[in-house]
């Protein structure tokens, strides 16, 4: 189990940058951002990915989710959706995921996340949006599991999908191995659930899991580990009595004013609580913090070309 931050917190900084940063707060794993200002895969040849997967060996770190769940490139947070009356507007999240699938694949990551189906449209029945997102997903299932990458959906507040009772029954439907659960510990908080509980319930089908604070009011806002009402020591009780062994990725989009100093508390905040509860040492790892300082660029590209002459970014 590797503990990761997600680059989207980073916005304001180009997406090498924030491996460089996300490194020197001391974490060993990073999920990317599969959108813009970040890895938007039209955007992304043969020689762009290049550089990112020699980025991630030379930071020494493990792609532990691709975030394909926004689509502000062509649309915002949510939209192009799944369940979409219009037809085009569904094909650009089935195209979208698809180029995500490829991405995972040859940089080495195990999953990508995509929304619970979409916000539910007028006019249209919680039976037909279901309906939709199973079409939608059985063309995109087969190349995921020819390229042994699962598909997590993440569970959403007031999408198709937020809670336990509404995920469990869609995804026992689909009956593949490579379809699953993104866990986001406070969107299940933010529906009114105990987290440890419906991980517990969930657990067979989670893949990865984001890990944010979230507010008594139960407001959609991710916070600071520590900052909310999470309580995070039942979630690590419940993840090690599980035997979970995927990745979790910090999640703190708001603080993009401010991601290095919202890792780091959130980082000091989680740690001590992972280690009581047992979990895997990867999590609390010795190595010294580094002060991350902005890098040349120059340093940076010889590094990738020497990484390029050692074979480090080839497509095996």
């Amino acid at each position: 189990m590797v503990f990761g931050y997600s680059t989207n917190a980073f916005v304001k900084h180009a997406l090498l940058e924030s491996f460089e940063m996300i490194a020197g707060l001391g974490f060993e794993g990073v999920e990317i951002m599969c959108d813009q200002p970040h890895l938007y895969p039209p955007e992304y040849d043969q020689n762009r990915l290049r550089a990112v997967k020699a980025a991630l060996d030379i930071h020494n770190l493990k792609p532990t989710n691709l975030n394909s769940f926004t689509l502000f490139a062509v649309g915002d947070t949510y939209l192009p959706s799944w369940i979409e009356p219009e037809a085009s507007r569904r094909q650009i999240r089935i195209a979208h995921t698809l180029d995500c699938l490829d991405i995972a694949a040859y940089l080495g990551c195990a999953n990508i996340s995509v929304p619970p189906g979409g916000p539910l449209p007028k006019n249209m029945t919680r039976k037909q949006a279901l309906s939709l997102f199973h079409q939608g997903l059985d063309q995109v299932i087969a190349k995921a599991e020819a390229l042994g990458v699962k598909l997590l959906i993440e569970p959403e507040p007031n999408l198709l999908m937020e809670r336990t009772a509404e995920i469990k029954p869609f995804v026992q439907d689909i009956q593949s191995d490579y379809v699953g659960i993104n866990f986001d510990i406070g969107h299940f908080f933010c529906a009114g659930e105990d987290p440890a509980t419906a991980l517990e319930e969930l657990f067979e089908w989670v893949g990865h899991m984001h890990i944010e604070d979230i507010a008594a009011s139960r407001e959609h806002n991710h916070l600071i580990a520590g900052l909310g009402a999470i309580d995070f020591e039942a979630v690590f009780s419940a993840i090690q009595r599980l035997g979970y062994a995927h990745d979790i990725s910090l999640e703190l989009y708001p603080y993009t004013d401010r991601p290095m100093e919202a890792g780091r508390e959130s980082r000091a905040h989680l740690l001590p609580l992972m280690r009581a509860a047992g979990l895997a040492s990867s999590m609390d790892t010795q190595k010294k913090l580094k002060c991350w300082k902005r890098p040349d660029p120059a340093i940076l590209i010889s590094k990738l070309e020497l990484s390029e002459r050692l074979g480090l970014t080839g497509t095996d």
